[in-house]
């Protein structure tokens, strides 16, 4: 992909992780964006190119689903990782689910250590303070998700694994 195209999609990638990270959800207004961004960019390349991507995205989503289906993974990270699909070759695919679990692994052993380091930072999971910035408050209620060893915002490891990919393919 091209990096003057890559730079827009990133960016939606990144808002997409700064709301898993902040409220826990993926809006679908970034995932519908990626997904028709995707599907412009296959049908430039020809029909053939779109039929592959649909075919290579439906079956992932038919996976996924499955694996919401019994609790594994969230319904937002379901729509942003078909979304990605979309708009990628086959091989594309591919790539993408492997960058997105060595991403989901690092995030995995990053929450490790946040869980002993937060308190160390001065960084209590209680309640934040209504009048605190955005930033220290998003602080303290992932220091307390951390701290309940609640789910981890999967939409980033999403997020950086679709970077990686959409900024290294050179298009197709």
């Amino acid at each position: 992909m091209p990096l003057a195209l890559a730079i827009p999609a990133a960016a939606l990638l990144a808002f997409a992780a700064w709301r898993d990270v902040a409220t826990r959800t993926i809006p679908d207004g970034a995932s519908l964006a990626l997904a028709l961004f995707g599907l412009v960019l296959r049908c430039a390349e020809g029909w053939q190119a779109v039929a592959s991507s649909l075919a290579a995205a439906s079956g992932l989503f038919l996976l996924l689903f499955i694996c919401h289906a019994r609790g594994v993974i969230g319904g937002g990270d379901v729509k942003l990782l078909t979304a990605l699909a979309l708009g990628l070759p086959p091989i594309g695919s591919f790539q993408l689910l492997f960058a997105t679990a060595l991403a989901g692994g690092v995030l995995a052993v990053l929450y490790l250590g946040l869980r002993h380091l937060l308190p160390a930072l001065g960084i209590a999971p209680a309640r934040p303070a209504s009048g605190a910035a955005a930033l220290r408050r998003i602080a303290v209620a992932e220091a307390r998700r951390i701290h309940r060893r609640g789910p981890l915002p999967y939409g980033v490891a999403i997020a950086i694994g679709g970077a990686l990919v959409l900024l290294q393919s050179p298009g197709g």
